[in-house]
């Protein structure tokens, strides 16, 4: 899940951006959103949000929020089948590749319309491969998960992934200009909506213009959303901080079960938790794991989701170049009783991670090198590193609740303890998450830090990919001796087309990570959970946070 270092700016420009939205009311849909639309059961769910949607426009958005409304709203070619991060179809009915691995043949579903009456075919879906690559410069910089995934435009000029889509009958035939491993599991991403092109032309959705706190969003992306999902907007209601959904009755999957799908912004996870209790909404995500068995013994449901994230303390060398020594950084992993902090910090379920990926990803070595607590190792071989008694920056955020680490401060104090017992001076560094802590991390201010990361698909290189191709990332491995080699291994393996093939060569990157480089320290991987009340049934928690609400009922 990509951290968005824009989040701050665009939820505080949300509100204005999107004003014309809270006069919005759905002229492209024919149903009046009662339960004879063909869904059965009726009533309203009303969900707690934390945030903003920032647009409604997922190819502009970045941020859990915009996505949490935007995944209602819309289809992918291909989707996560519930409660795991594996592809299933959606969109496309099935898929095949040339043996190169540049040629995609998507076989479409037919009879598929949006929700202004538009025809999902192969033409809609390649206008939506074009919108995508058609960005400005402006539009890049909206669309980050374009630009992290497929890199340029055909306007910037920039190589990208993308090569071409070519509308065949019922099928769409996509060309890439390289081989990755991310694909086609990239699009099953909110930001790849498909999209009525009828609607996108008439309200001009690729209009953005500006970047960071001066973006200006098209009035598709404020007021126009249309896609061919369960849910269609029916209005944002600004001024009380409500997003409103009703029922598509047209939609061509399982219909939605109720009539209405209530976004309710609440931005303190406290006040979130006593709207439930008071029966004010029907469910919030991320409650805090201290308050877990009080919501289970309320009479609430709380469902657990599979942990597929990684919580790591990274390194730079930059910043501390004793960091440089690799017996610094083991002495560091040996230090921290990672098995106390899991058992002590974190909620049930959640279990020390011995590298940088979850085991439930293909490329996982099930026999890497395992850092035992040993404080003593740890005081040894800062000895021989001749940094004993070192000094460290530990910066660590705060105001925020992440779902691998839910209280920062107490992990950053189990860790300063651990690392003092063994001989090491910590210098406690925090920023607000939104006030510069991110920014900070990532110009490599840092010598260590706390930070983690929710996959986005079931892919070693959406996480050890991410994390480590680029040399001048935040832990700024082009500071060592081996930064480049680790950011070939990586590209030669999310490039080579035979699954075995790349899996067993991301087994061995994943060994050489927590033996060779040790470029951070994994810590942990953590469950988060998500709560409703009694009275609503039929949602599969997601790992990847991508729960349908279509299936959602509300008991009479």
């Amino acid at each position: 899940m990509k951290v968005n270092r824009k989040a701050a700016a665009v939820a505080a420009a949300s509100a204005a951006v999107l004003a014309l939205a809270s006069c919005a009311s759905s002229d492209r849909d024919s149903g009046s959103g009662s339960s004879s639309g063909g869904g059965g059961g009726g009533g309203t769910l009303t969900f707690g949000a934390a945030g903003a949607p920032a647009v409604f426009d997922p190819f502009y958005a970045s941020d859990g929020e915009t996505f949490r409304v935007t995944r209602q709203l819309y289809d992918t070619l291909v989707m996560f089948k519930p409660g795991t991060a594996n592809m299933t179809p959606a969109l496309a009915e099935s898929w095949n590749n040339s043996p190169d691995g540049k040629t995609w043949t998507f076989n479409l579903r037919s009879g598929v319309k949006f929700s202004d009456g538009t025809a999902l075919d192969a033409t809609a879906v390649c206008k939506n491969f074009e919108r995508w690559y058609s960005q400005t410069a402006d539009g890049l910089a909206g669309a980050e998960y374009w630009s992290s995934n497929f890199g340029g435009s055909k306007v910037t000029k920039e190589p990208s992934l993308y090569k071409s889509c070519t509308p065949t009958s019922n099928k769409v035939v996509v060309q890439l200009n390289r081989v990755t491993s991310k694909f086609p599991s990239v699009l099953g991403l909110p930001s790849f909506s498909i999209q009525s092109p009828t609607a996108m032309d008439k309200y001009k959705a690729n209009d953005l213009k500006g970047k960071g706190e001066a973006i200006a969003y098209p009035e598709y992306a404020k007021s126009h959303p249309t896609g061919s999902g369960p849910f269609t907007l029916e209005k944002y209601d600004t001024a009380n901080k409500v997003v409103t959904l009703k029922r598509n009755p047209n939609y061509w999957g399982d219909k939605a079960k109720v009539d209405k799908l209530v976004f309710k912004i609440i931005p303190d996870e406290n006040a979130r938790k006593q709207a439930l209790e008071a029966g004010d909404i029907d469910g919030y995500d991320f409650p805090n794991p201290a308050d877990w068995d009080s919501l289970k013994s309320g009479g609430n449901d709380l469902k657990v989701r599979p942990a597929f994230n990684v919580l790591y303390l990274g390194l730079n060398a930059k910043a501390n170049p004793k960091l440089k020594d690799l017996k610094v950084r083991q002495a560091l992993m040996y230090a921290i009783n990672r098995a106390q902090l899991v058992k002590s910090q974190l909620p049930e379920g959640a279990k020390v991670a011995d590298e940088f990926i979850p085991d439930t990803v293909d490329g996982y070595n099930t026999t890497p090198t395992k850092y035992t607590y040993d404080v003593n190792k740890a005081k040894q071989l800062l000895q021989q590193a001749g940094a004993a008694g070192m000094q460290i920056e530990l910066w660590y955020p705060s105001e925020v609740s992440r779902p691998y680490m839910p209280n920062p401060q107490k992990i950053f104090d189990a860790i300063k303890r651990d690392w003092t017992a063994a001989g090491v001076k910590v210098k406690p560094v925090t920023k607000s998450w939104n006030g510069g802590y991110l920014d900070a991390v990532d110009n490599g201010d840092a010598s260590s830090f706390l930070l983690g990361w929710t996959g986005d698909y079931n892919t070693a290189d959406n996480f050890i990919g991410t994390f480590f191709t680029e040399t001048n990332n935040r832990f700024q491995t082009g500071q060592y001796p081996w930064g480049k080699q680790l950011s070939a291994e990586l590209t030669k393996a999310d490039s080579t087309v035979d699954e075995a093939g790349r899996t067993a060569q991301y087994k061995t990157i994943n060994n050489k990570l927590v033996t060779e480089y040790l470029p951070a320290l994994p810590i942990s991987h953590s469950p988060p959970a998500i709560v409703f009340n009694k009275k609503v049934s039929g949602i599969t928690p997601s790992p990847l946070t991508d729960e349908r609400y279509n299936y959602a009922e509300i008991k009479k």
